[in-house]
């Protein structure tokens, strides 16, 4: 289900596993236990599912969202909650993906929970999601830079940010992990950029060079190539049939993530 938040919205390609991995590396980085980093980085894949529920002219509007609008949106990690209640594996995850706009100075959401009522992985999972959002494509902007992106972080620091979790961010960039994920859909593969309507193009994970791809929104179709300096996408001049472009789950991707992320938690 969660796959289905990113088929609707077409400049969120990657977004989940990215909000994962940074998570699982900041809980590596503080000494989580194998099992308490796989919680972890299954909140940040199942943080947005929630949006499943929002309509997807609000997920898709090209401009950015009214206050009606946003207030929509703030319903998300609630209804996400709801959605993951009756799971009987629910209390791995569901704080994650109920209280990760929660904010320190207490002007979060849904609850307003203040610092010290705000659980970790929550937290966690609200760093990285607010980094990859901003170095992220979106339809009204361009990626932020990531240094501009580190910068808001530690301006926020404390009050939008738990400040613990911000200098972790801060020491994983120093320590040049972050570029192996930022605009990436999974380990290696770039995200590409359509050239006709400018959304983020997904690369399948297990794709082969020569393969095609094309654009959710436009379906202009572009080729995979692949060099020493890593994957690229050439446009074609052609376009796909929109009924063949439907999203499509990335089950290598879904199946690499059980086996990294969920099967520690069978040893619990």
């Amino acid at each position: 289900m969660a796959w289905f938040v990113e088929a609707k919205d077409p400049y969120t390609g990657g977004h989940l596993w990215r909000v994962s991995q940074y998570a699982k590396l900041m809980a590596k980085h503080q000494g989580f236990s194998d099992i308490d980093v796989a919680r972890v980085g299954l909140g940040g894949f199942l943080h947005d599912i929630g949006k499943v529920s929002i309509e997807d002219q609000i997920l898709r509007k090209p401009d950015r969202l009214t206050d009606d609008e946003f207030s929509i949106i703030k319903t998300h990690p609630s209804n996400g909650a709801r959605l993951l209640a009756a799971h009987p594996l629910s209390d791995l995850v569901i704080k994650s993906v109920e209280l990760h706009h929660e904010r320190p100075d207490g002007q979060g959401y849904p609850f307003g929970l203040t610092q010290t009522d705000i659980p970790v992985e929550a937290a966690i999972i609200g760093v990285a999601d607010a980094f990859d959002a901003m170095t992220s494509a979106r339809p009204y902007r361009s990626p932020i830079p990531k240094e501009k992106a580190l910068d808001i972080l530690r301006e926020n620091s404390g009050r939008q940010f738990d400040s613990q979790w911000v200098d972790v961010m801060l020491q994983l960039e120093k320590e040049g992990l972050l570029d192996l994920i930022i605009m990436h859909s999974a380990d290696g593969i770039p995200l590409h950029e359509c050239p006709s309507c400018g959304p983020v193009v997904t690369q399948p994970s297990d794709a082969n060079e020569s393969d095609l791809i094309a654009c959710p929104l436009c379906n202009a179709q572009m080729q995979l190539v692949k060099s020493d300096d890593g994957w690229s996408a050439q446009p074609t001049g052609h376009y796909a049939d929109a009924v063949s472009n439907q999203p499509k789950e990335d089950s290598a991707l879904i199946q690499r993530f059980i086996a990294q992320t969920v099967a520690p938690l069978t040893q619990s």
